[in-house]
């Protein structure tokens, strides 16, 4: 009798242990494709060949990073929305096309908040004021009372219209008073070049693809629009030292994949990620980039494209940039 409930009970936890042993998915089962919304070179194609590096020998199967600009981003991340919703194609999506685009676009091809699923923020960053060699000033004070001494004959370059970049500037004229005119291009690699070449006078931008152009001498960094100074860039001043705390902007970037992706695949991507994040090698790479790694939860990078999400949405109703 004694016997009785003890072996109904290990009968009972034989389904429960198998369960237990096949709740890990097998995954993946084919390369996995991570699409770059970017150039080749950008920041974004730093992030993702560092983190496929590392995660194709976690997964035993080849990781392929295929750049896909245009739109602002949105080309790129539409493909990981209308993807197969088995993790195999993910998207190093941003601010611009995820955060940004619904207050900047009357019609988008896919609904961020409907048709992807967070994963794992990979970085975040502060945008950095550059201006060209060419011009004078060798502070934020000095820029903008040259560029309001020029009245409006100042451009300045993003990496896209609706980008992270874009929006930081239009905040920062706003708050300094002064006019420019924006010259979007594909990218920050083509956006560091025009300023390094002297066709554009100014931009924001992360650090990465500028800082070639700051050693080569051609590109001054002015500041970056950080609460605090980042480690990487430590010799460099905040905004809000210069007298523009409202001016505080990071650009961070992260995976996603499409929304009907099974929670189990979306738990063990983030858990990879997390680990090549962790990396001692790995934050090397990234700090001699001027990258800071993240990682996190996907709820928790979710919180964070919301909050950001409501923030510019104000500053964008504010400053009236509307792209359609």
């Amino acid at each position: 009798m004694r016997r009785r409930p003890l072996l109904l009970a290990l009968a009972c936890a034989l389904p429960l242990a198998a369960t237990a042993q096949t709740a890990a998915p097998a995954w993946p089962t084919q390369p996995v494709k991570i699409v770059v919304p970017a150039p080749a070179g950008s920041s974004l194609d730093i992030v993702a060949r560092l983190l496929a590096d590392k995660l194709k020998d976690k997964w035993g199967q080849p990781v392929l990073v295929e750049p896909r600009p245009g739109a602002g981003g949105m080309l790129g991340v539409d493909m990981a929305a209308k993807a197969t919703p088995d993790g195999h194609t993910l998207a190093l999506g941003f601010n611009g096309p995820v955060a940004f685009a619904p207050f900047l676009y009357k019609k988008m091809p896919y609904d961020p908040a409907r048709d992807l699923a967070p994963v794992v923020m990979t970085t975040s960053q502060p945008n950095v004021l550059a201006v060209s060699a060419a011009v004078p000033a060798k502070t934020v004070k000095e820029f903008v009372d040259w560029a309001k001494a020029r009245a409006g004959k100042v451009n300045y370059s993003s990496l896209g219209n609706g980008s992270s970049a874009h929006l930081t500037m239009a905040l920062f004229m706003t708050e300094a008073g002064f006019q420019a005119t924006h010259i979007p291009f594909n990218g920050s690699p083509p956006a560091a070049f025009a300023l390094a070449q002297g066709e554009a006078d100014a931009s924001f931008m992360t650090a990465p693809a500028l800082l070639a152009h700051v050693k080569s001498g051609k590109v001054r960094m002015l500041a970056v629009s950080a609460a605090q100074r980042p480690d990487s860039l430590r010799d460099v001043p905040t905004l809000a030292e210069a007298g523009f705390p409202q001016v505080e902007s990071l650009a961070w970037n992260g995976l996603f994949t499409a929304a009907a992706t099974p929670p189990a695949v979306i738990a063990k991507i983030n858990a990879d990620v997390n680990a090549v994040l962790r990396d001692p090698a790995v934050k090397l790479q990234f700090d001699l980039q001027g990258l800071t790694p993240v990682g996190g939860t996907p709820e928790s990078f979710k919180r964070t494209l919301e909050s950001d999400a409501r923030r510019w949405g104000a500053i964008i109703r504010a400053t009236g940039v509307t792209l359609d």
